[in-house]
């Protein structure tokens, strides 16, 4: 008898369903076209690619660091003779910091490439910026803003914009990292991922320099200080140590990262998968219209 209801409340919930198709169909077809519109309106994201490899540093210099660093630390000074590891992380910390990223983007003048693009011209190769935003023959900002904040974007907003299009990943089997760039155009996604590298390594290499610098001063400084032979023949070992340093600091361009592939032009596109989006969007359809016709069977019995 349970068996026979159970059979008879599947065929009522078909019939119900079926009865309920025009219904079932126009909302499908309504999530679909929908998802359709959606994925078409959305602009075609490009990512470059950079290959890395850390720069290890000299095991000889290194080593002289260690042996030198108990005498050195009791003297104040920091020899820098961390692993490349080391350096590496730094300069992956120093790639998303706000202070860096603020610097990159004024040196590189790319705030309105960054904040007011519109689309990319595939024709012509060129950029087309958002009248919107900004004007292009009075060279100002003209986007529309709430009260109390600023027509130009801040640093912040560009700083915000900006960590959203740059990732990088570490390879754990090589210890490799590879960099991303995206961009609505290809070219700019190239460029910014190569400039990136340039400006990281000088970033950390300028910072090395300073410190290099600043130590040798401050030895050379307690050298007049002291008497003691001892202690002036380990001070000239500390001075020789971060003389070698500092040129090998100003000698090396591929400071922390060196290129092992360049970044290229991308030739296909990263997403919108629009394919995906269009069956997800049918199938929430699909799904959200089934469920409709089933409350109104429910509540059609009682």
């Amino acid at each position: 008898m349970q068996k026979q209801e159970i059979e008879i409340d599947i065929k009522e919930l078909f019939s119900s369903l079926w009865q309920q198709k025009l219904l079932i169909i126009v909302i499908t077809a309504f999530f679909a076209f929908s998802s359709i519109i959606f994925a078409i309106s959305q602009p075609n994201i490009y990512q470059a690619d950079i290959l890395l490899a850390p720069v290890a540093e000299d095991s000889q210099m290194t080593g002289a660091a260690s042996q030198l660093g108990g005498i050195a630390a009791m003297a104040g000074i920091n020899l820098g003779g961390g692993q490349g590891s080391s350096r590496v992380d730094l300069a992956l910390e120093t790639l998303k910091s706000r202070i860096f990223t603020k610097a990159f983007i004024e040196q590189r003048d790319i705030l309105i490439p960054l904040m007011a693009l519109e689309r990319w011209d595939s024709a012509t190769g060129n950029v087309i910026i958002d009248p919107n935003l900004y004007d292009i023959k009075s060279k100002q900002w003209v986007r529309l803003v709430g009260n109390g904040k600023s027509v130009t974007p801040t640093s912040w907003e560009a700083y915000k914009l900006f960590s959203t299009i740059v990732d990088y990943e570490k390879v754990k089997t090589s210890g490799f990292i590879k960099l991303s760039v995206q961009s609505q155009s290809p070219l700019l996604a190239q460029q910014w991922a190569t400039w990136l590298v340039d400006d990281l390594n000088q970033w950390i290499k300028k910072e090395d320099i300073r410190e290099f610098k600043a130590n040798i001063s401050y030895i050379q400084d307690k050298l007049t200080q002291t008497n003691i032979s001892e202690m002036q023949k380990v001070f000239y070992q500390l001075v020789e140590e971060q003389t070698k340093k500092l040129m090998l600091a100003e000698v090396q361009e591929e400071y922390v990262f060196k290129v092992i592939d360049p970044a290229v032009v991308p030739e296909e596109k990263e997403s919108p998968r629009r394919a995906i989006i269009c069956i997800l969007g049918t199938f929430i359809g699909g799904f959200l219209s089934l469920l409709i016709a089933l409350v109104r069977h429910i509540l059609a019995r009682k």
